[in-house]
């Protein structure tokens, strides 16, 4: 039970980032961000709630943020979450 709640507690701080950085970078609507990146919409909206995604998924978010893994979790990860 308690390897969920840590895993919880990533998704939620993942889908946290995901939402700061698409909103920095000027897209107000996650729709029109998960649109111009080819991304589905209705997924991209469920990652950025914190629900689960994959690591090549998250990749190709991470890439349309024109990003690099290391900027990309350079902040928000900084506290013990497992």
């Amino acid at each position: 039970m308690a390897s969920e709640f840590s895993k919880e507690k990533v998704l939620k701080k993942l889908g946290k980032r995901i939402k700061e950085i698409r909103i920095s970078k000027g897209y107000s609507s996650y729709e029109y961000f998960a649109y111009e990146h080819n991304i589905s919409r209705a997924q991209f909206g469920r990652y950025e709630r914190g629900e689960d995604l994959r690591f090549s998924t998250l990749a190709k978010i991470i890439e349309a943020f024109d990003m690099s893994l290391e900027e990309f979790f350079a902040q928000g990860f900084n506290e013990e979450i497992l």
